[in-house]
């Protein structure tokens, strides 16, 4: 096999109270990708979409990605991507995470599925690296592993699958950008003990309310002391936004990894619907163009097509 095609989806990483740790992947929006095998032990990236990303394999996640695979596998070859992008870098629903692990997912295949899943997760978060100057990977395990993930280990990488009821998301992504690496450099470098202890809790009850089906639960836990209060300044009306969505049946939610991106969680399409008509009420008079999307939790990460 010469040529891979993959679906990549978007994922929404922190969930509120698992800050580097907690993900899910989203059903849509999602990237396409194509990879072919070439002859040279290089990476060439071509790009279908209006978003002027870097082409220099160095510069580019998916590139640096496969960069590291082609090295990991001491490999005479290399690999061509040609990807259309959706998922808008810098959307705050893991634009990069799908990038890189649609690259190795479509390169493994190619490969005869030489690398593990958790391999992989290691080459797409030198993509990551590359994009926010961290090599984390609460948007890389939900979009290889699909569904939600805890990772509970960077050193070494160990991603736990979740348990989870059916849920629904609905996003809304105002368009306008903040850099992963710019949200990281503004968190507090240290953290009260009351309110680290208040976070692993609300944590820990979290995946509990998961297994469980404790909708209730899942709502109290979905409660951030540490990152939420200092981001949410970057995402204008966040607190209305929030306000509005519990207001009409949200379980909860907040925001999606670094933002702009806010998500809220519900039980049912219905209630995806209504949350999104809130969000739209909200923002439209702000001036600000937005996109809303409303998708279940996928239990797929890449997909082969």
């Amino acid at each position: 096999m010469n040529e891979v095609s993959v679906l990549a989806p978007a994922s929404v990483s922190n969930v509120v109270c698992g800050y580097d740790c907690l993900g899910f992947a989203l059903a849509e929006p999602f990237d396409e990708m194509t990879v072919r095998k070439i002859e040279e032990p290089t990476v060439r990236i071509v790009h279908h979409d209006g978003f002027d990303l870097p082409l220099e394999p160095e510069k580019n996640v998916a590139g640096v990605a496969l960069l590291s695979m082609i090295r990991a596998a001491n490999l005479d070859f290399g690999f061509e991507v040609e990807m259309t992008k959706h998922i808008k870098p810098g959307s705050g629903i893991g634009s990069s995470a799908a990038s890189a692990c649609g690259a190795v997912v479509a390169a493994n295949r190619i490969l005869g599925e030489r690398f593990s899943k958790l391999d992989l997760a290691a080459f797409a978060m030198e993509g990551e690296f590359l994009a926010s100057g961290a090599r984390h990977a609460d948007n890389v395990a939900p979009c290889l592993f699909g569904g939600f993930t805890l990772v509970r280990s960077i050193e070494p990488l160990d991603i736990v699958s979740l348990e989870f009821p059916r849920l629904y998301a609905t996003v809304i992504h105002p368009q306008i950008e903040i850099k992963t690496a710019e949200a990281r450099a503004m968190l507090p470098k240290e953290v009260l003990l009351k309110d680290a202890v208040r976070q692993w809790g609300n944590l820990g009850a979290f995946v509990a309310a998961l297994a469980k089906c404790d909708y209730e639960l899942l709502g109290r836990s979905m409660t951030d002391l540490i990152v939420e209060p200092v981001r949410k300044a970057l995402i204008p009306r966040f607190d209305e936004l929030k306000a509005a969505s519990i207001s009409v049946g949200a379980i909860g939610g907040g925001i999606s990894g670094s933002g702009p991106s806010v998500f809220m969680l519900s039980r049912s399409p219905e209630g995806a619907s209504k949350i999104a008509d809130a969000m739209q009420e909200v923002y439209a008079p702000t001036g600000i163009d937005f996109k809303v999307y409303s998708s279940e939790i996928s239990t797929d990460g890449v997909t082969i097509i």
